[in-house]
């Protein structure tokens, strides 16, 4: 027979300061009581908020994000757009030789940013709508490369032997070939198959193309990681009682095996989607992505290296803005892993 227990939780003849909850005393510890109940997304949240590091890149990232869905709207309240040439239109903007008059690439009250050198164009708005270009295009590519790799992976690690193997021979022969090579390459090819050299390639049609190659050769990695996940889930006791209980596949890969692949999903993804940011940027640089009027981080940077030697201005706002988002976007990735299993980050 157990021992009676006071109002304060301490036995009788035992002094309620000496007295410890814990499994001795059949009074369960506060700080385990705090945490019990919760689902494991309260938990993921509570261990977010704590990493101030990934709070703030979360911010930052959902800034950028925030810039570049409302571009139209600052372009409005702002007064310009990224395609007028103000600088020839407007005297006393440029001088003989194309570039900005005033100091710091023409930065003032009316060009927050400053101007391009030779067209006259706003920096500042060139920026915004760059960056609108450049997510739009990375978030296409992130998302139909993630959905690849989800059904890829999944199938072929749930179903196994003959599908396991052709879908994981597949998944080898796109890894083999070099993806910035191919990038590169395939782009202006498809564009010449899809348009006579005499026309020009609308600015729709190029942004289709670059997709489809960055989506084409972007979800192997993806994919082989989900596959080993998948195969170690299938192993596991709901699973099979799934199987058992006569549920079809579909609905166990549904209800079973995707919940349980939401954080390797999530964190592959932070790393994906500025991977994607870089490429395309990189081939707007290359000449082979996005081309002249449409703003995009590539093209400024390409400018810029045009006009380094003369005003290096124009080059520091796009650099900054693409190293700063790229940054917050990995350390946003870091600390979302973290926070669904601390474990990781040991």
């Amino acid at each position: 027979m157990t021992r009676p227990v006071d109002l304060d939780g301490a036995t009788k003849g035992q002094s309620a300061a000496a007295f410890v909850p814990g499994p001795d005393t059949g009074v369960p510890d506060t700080s385990e009581v705090r945490f019990a109940g919760r689902s494991p997304g309260r938990l993921m949240w509570t261990r977010f908020k704590r990493d101030r590091a990934g709070v703030t890149s979360a911010c930052i990232v959902l800034f950028v994000f925030l810039v570049a869905v409302s571009a139209p709207l600052i372009s409005k309240l702002y007064g310009k757009d990224p395609y007028t040439r103000y600088g020839q239109i407007q005297p006393g903007l440029l001088n003989e030789n194309g570039y900005p008059i005033l100091p710091n690439g023409g930065i003032s009250g009316e060009f927050w940013f400053g101007l391009e050198p030779r067209l006259g164009r706003d920096v500042f708005m060139r920026l915004v709508f760059g960056m609108r270009t450049s997510l739009a295009l990375a978030v296409a590519v992130t998302v139909l490369s993630v959905l690849t790799a989800i059904v890829i992976g999944v199938c072929a690690g749930y179903f196994g032997g003959k599908t396991d193997y052709l879908l994981g021979r597949f998944t080898d022969l796109m890894m083999s070939f070099p993806n910035q090579l191919f990038f590169v390459a395939f782009t202006p090819v498809i564009g010449a198959l899809l348009i006579s050299p005499e026309d020009e390639m609308p600015t729709w049609m190029r942004a289709s193309v670059l997709i489809w190659v960055m989506w084409i050769l972007g979800w192997m990695s993806m994919a082989r990681l989900l596959r080993g996940q998948v195969l170690s889930l299938r192993e596991r006791e709901f699973v099979e009682a799934a199987k058992v209980a006569g549920t079809p596949p579909a609905r166990i890969v549904r209800k079973e095996l995707l919940p349980n692949l939401v954080t390797p999903i999530l964190v592959q993804s932070t790393y994906m989607l500025p991977q994607a940011v870089t490429a395309i940027a990189g081939l707007s640089f290359l000449g082979v992505g996005m081309v002249e009027p449409t703003p995009d981080w590539g093209r400024m940077f390409a400018k810029g290296a045009e006009f380094f030697h003369s005003d290096i201005t124009y080059m520091f706002f796009p650099g900054v803005a693409m190293v700063v988002f790229i940054v917050a976007f990995n350390l946003l990735g870091d600390s979302v892993r973290d926070a669904f299993d601390p474990r990781s980050g040991a």
